[in-house]
Protein backbone atom coordinates (compact mmCIF):
# COMPACT_ATOMS: atom_id res chain seq x y z
CA UNK A 1 0.00 0.00 0.00
CA UNK A 2 1.27 3.46 -0.93
CA UNK A 3 0.19 6.77 0.56
CA UNK A 4 0.01 9.99 -1.44
CA UNK A 5 -0.49 13.58 -0.34
CA UNK A 6 0.00 15.26 -3.73
CA UNK A 7 -2.37 15.11 -6.70
CA UNK A 8 0.43 14.92 -9.25
CA UNK A 9 2.15 12.01 -7.55
CA UNK A 10 -1.09 10.01 -7.32
CA UNK A 11 -1.92 10.67 -10.96
CA UNK A 12 1.54 9.56 -12.06
CA UNK A 13 1.29 6.38 -9.99
CA UNK A 14 -2.13 5.50 -11.38
CA UNK A 15 -0.96 6.14 -14.93
CA UNK A 16 2.03 3.84 -14.37
CA UNK A 17 -0.31 1.15 -13.02
CA UNK A 18 -2.59 1.49 -16.05
CA UNK A 19 0.34 1.24 -18.45
CA UNK A 20 1.73 -1.80 -16.64
CA UNK A 21 -1.64 -3.54 -16.88
CA UNK A 22 -1.98 -2.59 -20.55
CA UNK A 23 1.46 -4.07 -21.20
CA UNK A 24 0.04 -7.38 -19.98
CA UNK A 25 -3.03 -7.02 -22.18
CA UNK A 26 -5.30 -6.04 -19.29
CA UNK A 27 -7.61 -3.11 -18.66
CA UNK A 28 -7.03 -2.01 -15.05
CA UNK A 29 -10.33 -1.57 -13.22
CA UNK A 30 -9.87 1.13 -10.59
CA UNK A 31 -12.20 1.61 -7.63
CA UNK A 32 -12.48 4.72 -5.47
CA UNK A 33 -13.85 4.90 -1.94
CA UNK A 34 -14.07 8.58 -0.92
CA UNK A 35 -14.09 9.27 2.83
CA UNK A 36 -13.48 11.92 5.44
CA UNK A 37 -11.51 9.46 7.51
CA UNK A 38 -11.97 8.30 11.10
CA UNK A 39 -12.78 5.00 9.46
CA UNK A 40 -15.09 2.38 10.96
CA UNK A 41 -16.65 -0.91 9.93
CA UNK A 42 -19.02 0.89 7.57
CA UNK A 43 -16.05 2.17 5.57
CA UNK A 44 -14.41 -1.26 5.80
CA UNK A 45 -17.48 -2.83 4.18
CA UNK A 46 -17.16 -0.43 1.23
CA UNK A 47 -13.47 -1.26 0.89
CA UNK A 48 -14.13 -5.00 0.97
CA UNK A 49 -16.76 -4.78 -1.75
CA UNK A 50 -14.57 -2.53 -3.88
CA UNK A 51 -11.58 -4.82 -3.37
CA UNK A 52 -13.57 -7.86 -4.48
CA UNK A 53 -14.94 -6.22 -7.63
CA UNK A 54 -11.89 -4.36 -8.99
CA UNK A 55 -8.17 -4.66 -9.75
CA UNK A 56 -6.90 -1.56 -7.97
CA UNK A 57 -8.37 0.19 -4.94
CA UNK A 58 -7.94 3.86 -4.03
CA UNK A 59 -9.12 5.25 -0.69
CA UNK A 60 -9.29 9.02 -0.25
CA UNK A 61 -9.18 10.51 3.25
CA UNK A 62 -10.00 14.21 3.24
CA UNK A 63 -12.09 16.32 5.61
CA UNK A 64 -13.56 18.66 3.04
CA UNK A 65 -13.95 22.19 4.44
CA UNK A 66 -16.31 23.48 1.77
CA UNK A 67 -19.10 21.06 2.73
CA UNK A 68 -19.22 22.36 6.31
CA UNK A 69 -21.32 25.36 7.30
CA UNK A 70 -19.91 28.22 9.42
CA UNK A 71 -21.28 26.80 12.68
CA UNK A 72 -20.60 23.12 11.94
CA UNK A 73 -17.90 20.79 13.20
CA UNK A 74 -15.08 21.08 10.64
CA UNK A 75 -12.40 21.91 13.21
CA UNK A 76 -13.43 19.21 15.67
CA UNK A 77 -14.40 16.52 13.16
CA UNK A 78 -12.65 13.37 14.44
CA UNK A 79 -9.35 12.52 12.75
CA UNK A 80 -6.96 9.59 13.24
CA UNK A 81 -4.63 9.09 10.27
CA UNK A 82 -2.69 6.26 11.90
CA UNK A 83 -5.85 4.27 12.59
CA UNK A 84 -7.17 4.97 9.09
CA UNK A 85 -3.98 3.72 7.44
CA UNK A 86 -4.01 0.56 9.54
CA UNK A 87 -7.60 -0.21 8.50
CA UNK A 88 -6.78 0.54 4.85
CA UNK A 89 -3.80 -1.82 4.96
CA UNK A 90 -5.92 -4.53 6.53
CA UNK A 91 -8.60 -4.23 3.83
CA UNK A 92 -6.16 -4.46 0.93
CA UNK A 93 -6.16 -0.84 -0.27
CA UNK A 94 -3.54 -0.20 -2.96
CA UNK A 95 -3.28 3.59 -2.68
CA UNK A 96 -4.40 6.05 -0.01
CA UNK A 97 -4.84 9.69 -1.00
CA UNK A 98 -4.54 11.98 2.05
CA UNK A 99 -4.19 15.53 0.69
CA UNK A 100 -4.02 18.71 2.72
CA UNK A 101 -6.64 21.43 2.32
CA UNK A 102 -3.98 23.51 0.53
CA UNK A 103 -3.37 20.68 -1.96
CA UNK A 104 -7.05 20.36 -2.84
CA UNK A 105 -7.83 24.09 -2.69
CA UNK A 106 -4.60 26.02 -3.33
CA UNK A 107 -6.61 29.21 -3.88
CA UNK A 108 -10.17 30.36 -3.12
CA UNK A 109 -12.63 28.13 -4.96
CA UNK A 110 -14.47 30.07 -7.65
CA UNK A 111 -15.90 27.02 -9.39
CA UNK A 112 -18.38 24.73 -7.69
CA UNK A 113 -20.55 21.88 -8.91
CA UNK A 114 -24.22 22.27 -8.01
CA UNK A 115 -26.99 19.74 -8.46
CA UNK A 116 -30.35 21.51 -8.43
CA UNK A 117 -33.57 20.35 -6.72
CA UNK A 118 -32.21 17.15 -5.14
CA UNK A 119 -30.02 19.25 -2.84
CA UNK A 120 -32.79 21.56 -1.66
CA UNK A 121 -34.62 18.95 0.43
CA UNK A 122 -33.87 16.79 3.45
CA UNK A 123 -30.37 17.69 4.73
CA UNK A 124 -30.01 20.35 2.06
CA UNK A 125 -32.89 22.35 3.52
CA UNK A 126 -31.05 22.98 6.80
CA UNK A 127 -27.46 22.76 5.52
CA UNK A 128 -27.34 25.26 2.65
CA UNK A 129 -24.30 24.78 0.45
CA UNK A 130 -23.41 21.41 1.97
CA UNK A 131 -24.06 19.37 -1.14
CA UNK A 132 -22.32 21.92 -3.37
CA UNK A 133 -19.22 21.14 -1.33
CA UNK A 134 -19.81 17.40 -1.62
CA UNK A 135 -20.33 17.40 -5.38
CA UNK A 136 -17.38 19.73 -5.94
CA UNK A 137 -14.91 17.58 -4.00
CA UNK A 138 -16.25 14.32 -5.45
CA UNK A 139 -15.97 15.69 -8.98
CA UNK A 140 -12.37 16.70 -8.22
CA UNK A 141 -11.64 13.19 -6.95
CA UNK A 142 -13.21 11.69 -10.06
CA UNK A 143 -10.97 13.85 -12.24
CA UNK A 144 -7.86 13.00 -10.21
CA UNK A 145 -8.38 9.24 -9.88
CA UNK A 146 -10.52 8.53 -12.98
CA UNK A 147 -12.05 5.46 -11.34
CA UNK A 148 -14.23 2.92 -13.08
CA UNK A 149 -16.39 2.54 -9.96
CA UNK A 150 -16.96 4.64 -6.84
CA UNK A 151 -18.49 3.25 -3.64
CA UNK A 152 -20.76 5.16 -1.25
CA UNK A 153 -22.68 4.14 1.87
CA UNK A 154 -26.46 4.19 1.75
CA UNK A 155 -26.64 5.80 5.20
CA UNK A 156 -26.49 9.14 3.43
CA UNK A 157 -29.08 8.20 0.82
CA UNK A 158 -29.46 11.80 -0.32
CA UNK A 159 -25.73 12.01 -1.01
CA UNK A 160 -25.92 8.82 -3.09
CA UNK A 161 -28.80 10.25 -5.13
CA UNK A 162 -27.06 13.59 -5.63
CA UNK A 163 -23.75 12.05 -6.71
CA UNK A 164 -25.50 9.64 -9.07
CA UNK A 165 -27.35 12.57 -10.65
CA UNK A 166 -24.12 14.58 -11.00
CA UNK A 167 -22.34 11.60 -12.54
CA UNK A 168 -25.09 11.13 -15.11
CA UNK A 169 -25.48 14.82 -15.93
CA UNK A 170 -21.74 15.45 -16.37
CA UNK A 171 -21.07 12.16 -18.21
CA UNK A 172 -18.47 10.90 -15.77
CA UNK A 173 -17.38 7.43 -16.86
CA UNK A 174 -17.89 6.15 -13.33
CA UNK A 175 -20.30 3.55 -12.02
CA UNK A 176 -21.77 4.65 -8.69
CA UNK A 177 -22.12 1.67 -6.34
CA UNK A 178 -24.38 2.22 -3.29
CA UNK A 179 -23.66 -0.10 -0.35
CA UNK A 180 -25.98 -1.08 2.54
CA UNK A 181 -25.97 0.66 5.90
CA UNK A 182 -23.77 -1.07 8.47
CA UNK A 183 -25.15 -1.03 12.00
CA UNK A 184 -23.99 -1.81 15.49
CA UNK A 185 -25.52 -4.99 17.01
CA UNK A 186 -28.11 -2.82 18.76
CA UNK A 187 -29.14 -1.14 15.49
CA UNK A 188 -27.35 2.22 15.61
CA UNK A 189 -26.05 3.14 12.15
CA UNK A 190 -22.27 3.46 12.14
CA UNK A 191 -21.06 7.05 11.83
CA UNK A 192 -17.80 8.83 12.58
CA UNK A 193 -19.87 11.35 14.55
CA UNK A 194 -21.13 8.69 16.98
CA UNK A 195 -17.97 9.39 18.98
CA UNK A 196 -19.53 12.71 20.01
CA UNK A 197 -22.41 11.02 21.83
CA UNK A 198 -22.49 10.74 25.61
CA UNK A 199 -23.55 7.31 26.98
CA UNK A 200 -27.06 8.66 27.57
CA UNK A 201 -27.27 10.15 24.07
CA UNK A 202 -25.88 6.94 22.54
CA UNK A 203 -28.69 4.98 24.19
CA UNK A 204 -31.30 7.51 23.16
CA UNK A 205 -30.10 7.44 19.54
CA UNK A 206 -31.35 3.86 19.20
CA UNK A 207 -34.80 5.35 18.69
CA UNK A 208 -33.79 6.14 15.08
CA UNK A 209 -33.28 2.58 13.88
CA UNK A 210 -36.12 1.35 16.07
CA UNK A 211 -38.65 3.80 14.60
CA UNK A 212 -37.49 3.13 11.04
CA UNK A 213 -37.69 -0.63 11.51
CA UNK A 214 -41.23 -0.27 12.83
CA UNK A 215 -42.12 1.84 9.80
CA UNK A 216 -40.63 -0.74 7.47
CA UNK A 217 -42.54 -3.56 9.12
CA UNK A 218 -45.80 -1.63 8.96
CA UNK A 219 -45.28 -0.97 5.24
CA UNK A 220 -44.62 -4.69 4.72
CA UNK A 221 -47.82 -5.62 6.51
CA UNK A 222 -50.92 -6.90 4.81
CA UNK A 223 -53.17 -3.86 5.15
CA UNK A 224 -53.14 -0.51 3.32
CA UNK A 225 -50.98 2.22 4.84
CA UNK A 226 -50.23 5.77 3.72
CA UNK A 227 -47.14 7.96 3.77
CA UNK A 228 -48.89 10.29 6.20
CA UNK A 229 -49.58 7.48 8.66
CA UNK A 230 -46.00 6.17 8.49
CA UNK A 231 -44.51 9.63 8.91
CA UNK A 232 -46.76 10.36 11.91
CA UNK A 233 -45.72 7.06 13.51
CA UNK A 234 -42.00 7.83 13.09
CA UNK A 235 -42.41 11.36 14.46
CA UNK A 236 -44.35 10.04 17.46
CA UNK A 237 -41.77 7.33 18.18
CA UNK A 238 -38.77 9.67 17.98
CA UNK A 239 -40.62 12.46 19.80
CA UNK A 240 -41.19 10.13 22.76
CA UNK A 241 -37.42 10.14 23.40
CA UNK A 242 -36.69 13.19 25.61
CA UNK A 243 -33.13 13.70 24.30
CA UNK A 244 -34.17 13.66 20.62
CA UNK A 245 -34.73 16.91 18.72
CA UNK A 246 -36.12 16.24 15.25
CA UNK A 247 -34.66 18.11 12.29
CA UNK A 248 -36.81 16.27 9.77
CA UNK A 249 -38.77 13.10 9.10
CA UNK A 250 -39.45 12.85 5.37
CA UNK A 251 -40.85 10.28 2.96
CA UNK A 252 -39.85 10.67 -0.69
CA UNK A 253 -39.44 8.62 -3.80
CA UNK A 254 -35.92 7.38 -4.48
CA UNK A 255 -33.66 8.42 -6.06
CA UNK A 256 -35.71 11.41 -7.23
CA UNK A 257 -36.33 12.62 -3.62
CA UNK A 258 -39.73 14.09 -4.48
CA UNK A 259 -41.96 14.20 -1.38
CA UNK A 260 -44.82 11.70 -1.33
CA UNK A 261 -48.35 12.91 -0.80
CA UNK A 262 -49.71 12.22 2.66
CA UNK A 263 -52.35 9.95 1.11
CA UNK A 264 -49.81 8.09 -1.02
CA UNK A 265 -49.96 4.34 -0.41
CA UNK A 266 -46.81 2.70 0.97
CA UNK A 267 -47.98 -0.85 1.56
CA UNK A 268 -46.05 -3.49 -0.31
CA UNK A 269 -48.87 -4.29 -2.75
CA UNK A 270 -49.26 -0.65 -3.79
CA UNK A 271 -45.68 0.63 -4.20
CA UNK A 272 -44.71 1.26 -7.81
CA UNK A 273 -41.34 2.93 -7.05
CA UNK A 274 -38.66 2.85 -4.38
CA UNK A 275 -39.52 4.93 -1.32
CA UNK A 276 -37.08 6.58 1.10
CA UNK A 277 -37.99 7.15 4.74
CA UNK A 278 -35.27 9.48 6.04
CA UNK A 279 -34.67 11.13 9.40
CA UNK A 280 -32.26 13.66 10.84
CA UNK A 281 -32.27 14.12 14.61
CA UNK A 282 -30.04 15.92 17.10
CA UNK A 283 -28.94 14.39 20.39
CA UNK A 284 -27.25 17.14 22.35
CA UNK A 285 -25.00 18.83 19.80
CA UNK A 286 -24.72 15.76 17.56
CA UNK A 287 -26.86 15.52 14.46
CA UNK A 288 -27.43 11.98 13.17
CA UNK A 289 -29.11 10.75 10.00
CA UNK A 290 -30.64 7.37 9.19
CA UNK A 291 -33.02 5.88 6.67
CA UNK A 292 -34.68 2.84 5.20
CA UNK A 293 -35.57 2.28 1.54
CA UNK A 294 -38.76 0.44 0.66
CA UNK A 295 -38.30 -1.23 -2.70
CA UNK A 296 -41.00 -1.17 -5.33
CA UNK A 297 -43.50 -3.96 -5.84
CA UNK A 298 -41.93 -7.18 -6.93
CA UNK A 299 -38.39 -6.35 -5.80
CA UNK A 300 -36.48 -8.04 -2.98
Amino acid sequence: MKTFTEIRALREHLQAERLAAAGKGKNLRIALVPSMGYLHEGHASLLRKARAENDFLVLSVFVNPIQFGPNEDFERYPRDAEKDLALAEREGVDAVFMPSVEEMYPRPTRTKVKVAELTERLCGATRPGHFDGVTTVVSKLFHIVQPDRAYFGQKDAQQVAVIAQMTEDLNFAVEIVPCPIVREPDGLALSSRNVYLSPEERKAALVLSRSLLQAQEKARGGGPVTAGEIRADVIQAIGAEPLAVIDYVEITNFPGLSPLAEAGRLDEKSREADVLIAVAVKFGTTRLIDNVILTKKGMA
